[in-house]
């Protein structure tokens, strides 16, 4: 029996999971699980102390994440992750403060905190789950679904603009901004690694099937066949003007690399501004630590 166990090949994202709430709640299809996937890669490949990583899920299908993966993690009130996150971050410097939640609870009930910690250019790195619909409670339309999709609150199709996620995270003063899906599971591991490394307020946008409501209603097959669809109509344009990459139901998706870019994260300016206003009188301490 000892030798079977040494032969067996061991699953380095196993090390990052807790493998005791396996299996999860996800509905077969849906893409969280495979985000997650890559996630752990990019934090195998980045080789960051996890120590310091702490994640913050607001509440959704996204939500769940906190409560699988095995780091610090914060399962914080509906839309509120971000304050949460910022407050670590603030707290703890040295943290890595991951936001990994969904477009609903980013965009929709904390879409005010959201813009905010962009113009301030807090030093937190946003994973947003983007399904185009609110999955957990019943398949309403969100600020993300696009014209003509049918959803339980607009039973003859939306009619509504959709908000555009990179461009508007963008426009609010995010560093670095990607948008991939659930297919490209390398390249969004790759864009993980890549949002680690950068300081200031970071964004990735990851498209993610929802066979149980969104694809079943609006007659577009299962998991599988969204899969072919994003391989199928994904264009990979790294440096894309956020303007144009706006999702539409049926059309081509934009995805890569949009911004990269420096700006003084909100410390680094309140810092600055301290040893204005305080001069010699400014004595600087040293950030709790919250392990």
């Amino acid at each position: 029996m000892s030798e079977l166990t040494e032969l067996t090949p061991q699953n380095p994202v196993e090390q990052f999971l807790r493998m005791d709430r396996i299996p999860h709640i996800w509905c077969p299809g849906c893409g969280i699980g495979t985000s997650v996937n890559s996630f752990a890669h990019a934090l195998i490949d980045a080789k960051i102390d996890t120590r310091n990583v702490a994640i913050v899920s607001g509440i959704g299908c996204t939500g769940r994440v906190a409560g699988y993966v095995k780091q610090d993690s914060f399962h914080t009130t509906h839309g509120r992750a971000i304050p949460f996150a910022t407050g670590l971050k603030l707290a703890n410097p040295k943290l890595n403060v991951v936001v990994y939640s969904g477009d609903g609870d980013l965009f929709a009930i904390g879409g005010n905190h959201l813009i905010h910690a962009a113009r301030r250019n807090v030093d937190i790195k946003v994973i947003c789950i983007n399904n185009l619909i609110y999955a957990m409670t019943g398949g309403q339309t969100a600020p993300t679904t696009p014209n003509d999709v049918i959803t339980s609150t607009n039973p003859y199709g939306t009619f509504d603009a959709a908000f555009n996620l990179p461009y508007l995270v963008e426009a609010a003063g995010a560093v670095y901004v990607a948008r991939w899906t659930a297919f490209h599971v390398r390249q969004l591991a790759r864009a993980m690694q890549e949002m680690f490394a950068k300081k200031g307020f970071s964004f990735i946008e990851v498209l993610s099937p929802c066979p149980t409501l969104y694809q079943r209603r609006n007659k577009m097959g299962d998991g599988l066949d969204t899969m072919k669809f994003y391989k199928e109509v994904s264009k990979v344009r790294n440096g894309a003007s956020t303007k144009d990459v706006a999702l539409t139901k049926s059309g081509e998706i934009t995805v890569g690399k949009f911004v990269d870019r420096e700006r003084s994260d909100y410390r680094e300016l309140m810092h600055d501004r301290l040893l204005d206003s305080l001069g010699d009188d400014y004595v600087e301490t040293e950030a709790c630590s919250c392990q």
